[in-house]
């Protein structure tokens, strides 16, 4: 059984139109670089998100939910178009010229020719140049930015500068602006479901924070709350997230939209090595293929229709295909096939099973994949792990010895999926790739699971196995490699300058924070 606490209460809408039951509103929230164990309805007895586990326990919660890919980027295409991203050969975070592949129909595209209108609210990321703006890859409405992070707060001297692809903005045109951008973002989100509330046409809108992605920024109000927090910062981030889904949820509900609109929640991959964000229980976090990378907190909610925990195999890829089922547009009218399935009739109990028997990863020449129970990570150069998730979720216990057969069965699934794929548009980011490849093998070669705040919130984050706390500046690995302070962009030029070809490795709790690794 898959299902617990589940119950299905039916289509009634009394309140509503024939034409707004037909086509529910469709409302897909990411967060950025979130903890798996980051909110209350996750199990966090320390970070405190009252809104957002308020509407998770009027939906579904799924318990084996996974993006995509492990970095912002690609994982976000994968949530756009239904499809691995690989499928357009987009498997690392890209920027300047190269961007989301236009041959793919973004979820804006299909909602927008369907008779919806569409918005894309916040964090883009899926390609700087004018050809992957939001305004044309299907979204009629977007309020906010295109990189990959940016400051919270409105910055003239740096991220807002003329041109800049970390300005906010409203369709095209820079907007200067008083706040903090959670609050920003969320108020945009309420006002366009105010507006639309008066339209005839139901609304598809892409609400994608970049909360609680560094730099650890929040307002001195949200700070004070949690002076004595261990992790301060993120739980005031976490805090202005919660309010500003509130609010959304708010504005949803006094315009007599809240049952007819469909709604997910996520986080674009898992938590970060330099946010204080917990993963716990899991090993691994944001950029590598154990768990704790690609595993996500994930909810539906639609109206009153569906509540419980879902067990099976799911993937942010899901999202897609579930929308457009709800708003009865049919897969056949699509131009390429989806990778995603269609939840609801899992989470409604009229299918048994899990939506996906087999899921997939791959970055560069770092791969995993899921076949049942089975996990399977394999790192060229490095080597390979099997793993049994559901007697061994911290995945500490290697069965490759015990199961060749297993691992044989899984590299051949692997190599079937890959003929699918695309010659990536950009292969190799040079020394992240290295970051990622070192990781790997700190990782692989450990039984011991990667160390994070328990569920009360009194253990500190412990770092890898091999990363020691040395000086703000400069960490000396005891596996050799040269890690650096999160200090700003010139900590990449700092570290050339300490060595020729180092490696690098830029996951670290600080106040000051790096986005490098998803900028």
């Amino acid at each position: 059984m898959f299902i617990q606490h589940y119950h299905f209460s039916g289509y009634s809408c009394n309140s509503l139109t024939s034409s707004q039951t037909e086509k529910p509103n469709i409302l897909v929230i990411v967060l950025d670089d979130a903890g798996y164990n980051d909110f209350g309805f996750m199990g966090s007895k320390d970070i405190q998100t009252p809104n957002i586990d308020n509407l998770a326990k009027n939906g579904v919660i799924f318990r084996d939910a996974h993006v995509s890919a492990t970095v912002s980027g690609p994982s976000r295409a994968g949530i756009l178009t239904g499809r691995y991203q690989q499928r357009s050969g987009y498997e690392c975070n890209l920027g300047d010229t190269l961007g989301l592949g236009l041959q793919e129909s973004t979820i804006g595209d299909i909602f927008l020719e369907n008779g919806y209108t569409t918005a894309c609210i916040g964090k883009w990321h899926q390609g700087d140049a004018p050809e992957y703006h939001p305004n044309k890859r299907g979204f009629e409405f977007f309020y906010g930015f295109i990189s990959g992070s940016r400051s919270y707060f409105y910055q003239p001297e740096k991220d807002d500068k003329p041109g800049s692809t970390h300005n906010l903005q409203l369709n095209g045109k820079q907007l200067s602006f008083d706040g903090y951008m959670t609050d920003l973002l969320a108020d945009a989100a309420s006002k366009y479901i105010k507006a639309q509330s008066k339209q005839q046409k139901p609304f598809m809108m892409y609400l994608a924070f970049n909360a609680v992605h560094t730099p650890m920024e929040t307002t001195l109000e949200d700070l004070d709350r949690f002076k004595e927090h261990p992790r301060q910062k993120l739980a005031a981030m976490t805090w202005a997230v919660d309010r500003g889904i509130g609010n959304v949820i708010d504005a949803l509900k006094e315009t007599g939209e809240y049952e007819n609109t469909l709604i997910f929640f996520l986080s674009d991959n898992g938590g970060a090595h330099n946010n204080q964000s917990s993963n716990y229980p899991l090993k691994g976090f944001k950029g590598n293929k154990f768990e704790g990378g690609h595993r996500v907190p994930f909810f539906m909610v639609y109206g009153n229709r569906i509540k419980g925990y879902y067990e099976g195999l799911t993937s942010s890829l899901d999202i897609f295909a579930t929308a457009i089922h709800a708003a009865g547009i049919s897969e056949k009218t699509l131009k390429k096939p989806l990778d995603g399935v269609n939840l609801m009739p899992y989470v409604n109990g009229k299918k048994k099973g899990a939506p996906h028997s087999e899921l997939f990863w791959r970055k560069e020449d770092m791969a995993a994949m899921r076949m049942g129970d089975y996990k399977l990570i394999r790192v060229k150069g490095v080597g390979e792990k099997l793993y049994n998730l559901k007697d061994n979720l911290e995945e500490t216990e290697d069965l490759q010895s015990r199961l060749p057969n297993k691992s044989r069965e899984m590299n051949k699934a692997i190599e079937t999926w890959e003929k699918g794929l695309v010659n990536p548009i950009l292969w190799g980011e040079g020394v992240w790739n290295e970051v990622t490849r070192q990781i790997h093998k700190d990782l692989m070669e450990t039984a011991k699971r990667l160390a994070s705040v328990r569920e009360n919130g009194k253990e500190n984050i412990k770092n890898n196995h091999t990363l020691k706390t040395m000086n703000m500046t400069t960490r000396i690995l005891q596996a050799g490699f040269i890690t650096l302070a999160c200090i700003g962009t010139g900590c990449l030029a700092k570290a050339q300058q300490i060595q020729k070809n180092p490696t690098f490795c830029l996951f670290f709790r600080t106040n000051t924070g790096c986005s490098h690794w998803d900028s």
